[in-house]
């Protein structure tokens, strides 16, 4: 326990710990094999202590989300557009394409920034904005919020389980990767429950006047 503790301490109190966490954030944003949230936490629980610089990793965790959010945006619109196009009009795949193209288009930046909090989801909407082809500008903005408050929170979760047990940088860790695991949770909760009573809301009745401007 102690020689992990002791090589923790020797990474995170590194200069080169900045690149890691950057170079982790920009892989997770279009190949999620492990979640950047436990390298940023981690960061974080040990800025408590003194090193590395927290104002610093909040920073390296953001511009690492941003640039890896933008390589799955690029990766989407490059190949994911000509499979949509592929896909037959009138099937259920296309339908729900253009499904995913329409809430994309009303509610784009919201489904972005709750997104971010998902691990494994933020990919997901990063490669259909691009396959859907969204305004990229108008990504960039929201892109840029969403990464932005994601590396404040990532960063603020571990350093509050850091002051929390400071003689003891593990529980630290724990609690932090306890609360970001409930926050994940709860979005995924929310959004379910929301999907569902979508799905189980009636068909808004035809109208005259939308039948006749048909």
């Amino acid at each position: 326990m102690m020689d992990l503790l002791d090589l923790l301490h020797q990474t995170m109190s590194s200069p080169w710990v900045y690149l890691a966490i950057f170079a982790i954030a920009v892989v997770d944003g279009f190949f999620p094999v492990v979640p950047s949230e436990t390298a940023v936490i981690t960061a974080g629980v040990f800025a408590a202590s003194g090193a590395p610089y927290l104002p610093a990793v909040i920073v390296v965790a953001a511009a690492g989300a941003l640039i890896g959010d933008h390589v799955s945006y690029a990766l989407g619109r490059g190949g994911g557009a000509r499979l949509l196009d592929r896909l037959p009009a009138g099937g259920r795949r296309r339908a729900g394409v253009e499904w995913a193209r329409r809430g994309i288009a009303v509610r784009g930046g919201l489904i972005l920034t709750v997104a971010r909090y998902i691990p494994g989801g933020r990919t997901a909407v990063t490669l259909t904005m691009g396959a859907v082809a969204y305004p990229r500008r108008r990504f960039l903005a929201f892109d840029a919020l969403a990464a932005a408050s994601w590396g404040l929170y990532s960063a603020l979760v571990g350093y509050l389980g850091g002051l929390a047990f400071e003689q003891d940088p593990l529980r630290g860790l724990l609690l932090g990767l306890g609360l970001a695991l409930t926050v994940t949770v709860v979005v995924e909760g929310v959004r379910a429950l929301r999907h569902a009573r979508a799905r189980r809301r009636p068909p808004a009745p035809v109208t005259a006047d939308s039948a006749g401007g048909r």
